[in-house]
């Protein structure tokens, strides 16, 4: 069975902040790649890629640069590769190479900016797993991994909201609002997410946070117009458009929200939670050929948790 990190895991195999983590998801950066129950979870590939952009960003390379060497990896490093076998992973900062060899050189300046063994990755990981939670929690951040071009959340016991006022830039606020969030503080949360916004009101991922608190308190009107806004400046984003998906159809617009799911199965794939979701609701208009495809396929991407035992049931009752 293949091994799954969830966010939590991954802060603490890299000593990296939650927060940080959620921007890099959230921003399409690097992230999860399997989404059980409602959650995402990192398989070790996700993990690898993770390591990269830390080490990357460390090393000084631009957003940018690094975006483009995590593409290359994805492109050298096999779907089913094994942390046991001998594979090294290097840059030259401008692209990624995996190699069996113990060293790999640019060949202009011969200069490595990055480079790890994956079972030495693999050995670590199982080393922090293995560590009590506490003791996992005093490992500290490191200052080096690229704080200029990802801010780290505010610390301390300070008022975050006069933080925030204090003129932090907008992916700052959007970070420390993630902390909030995952404190439980909703409120502050909610101020910082719109603080993010009037620094830069095409922050989509900022608007996608603030359309989940609106749809937590249930107001599905401005959780719309807000998941809406997200995809106007960033139409890929699969989460907006999974979550307007489940607005329209509460709103009652269940043909919208089947057109909404099917564009995020098309483009990602292992959604998995989309393809549940656009099962049931084609079942509800007729679509049973259609919804037992996608619910099939949710069983290919989440086969343990209650809900692929739903699934199953639905499958049943549909066959019967």
């Amino acid at each position: 069975m293949t091994e799954l990190y969830s966010i939590k895991d991954v802060a603490r195999i890299f000593a990296l902040q939650e927060s940080r983590l959620r921007y890099w998801m959230q921003t399409g950066f690097v992230g999860p790649t399997v989404r059980r129950g409602g959650r995402f979870y990192y398989r070790f590939q996700d993990l690898i890629a993770v390591k990269a952009a830390k080490d990357l960003l460390a090393a000084g390379l631009p957003l940018q640069k690094v975006r483009k060497n995590l593409d290359s990896l994805r492109e050298v490093l096999p779907d089913d590769a094994n942390p046991a076998a001998r594979l090294r992973i290097c840059s030259d900062g401008e692209t990624v190479v995996a190699v069996a060899d113990d060293v790999a050189f640019e060949p202009a300046t011969r200069q490595i900016v990055m480079a790890f063994n994956l079972p030495a990755l693999a050995g670590h990981v199982a080393e922090v797993m293995a560590l009590p939670v506490a003791r996992a929690a005093e490992v500290e951040v490191d200052a080096a991994d690229g704080d200029d071009a990802v801010p780290d959340a505010i610390d301390g016991d300070g008022d975050v909201t006069e933080a925030v006022d204090e003129g932090l830039s907008a992916y700052r606020a959007f970070l420390d609002g993630c902390a909030a969030e995952d404190a439980g503080d909703a409120t502050s949360a909610e101020h910082l997410y719109r603080k993010a916004l009037e620094l830069e009101p095409a922050l989509a991922a900022a608007l996608t946070n603030l359309g989940n608190l609106c749809h937590r308190r249930r107001d599905l009107a401005a959780a719309r117009a807000c998941y809406e806004r997200a995809l106007d400046h960033e139409p890929t984003q699969a989460e907006a458009r999974y979550n307007l998906a489940n607005v329209l159809e509460e709103l009652g617009d269940t043909e919208l929200a089947i057109a909404e799911l099917r564009r995020v199965c098309a483009t990602v794939p292992d959604f998995a939670d989309a393809h549940y979701n656009l099962g049931l609701m084609l079942v509800r208009v007729g679509g049973t050929t259609q919804a037992m495809r996608h619910l099939e396929r949710y069983l290919e991407l989440d086969r343990g948790s209650e809900w692929a035992e739903r699934a199953r049931g639905f499958l049943d009752q549909l066959a019967a």
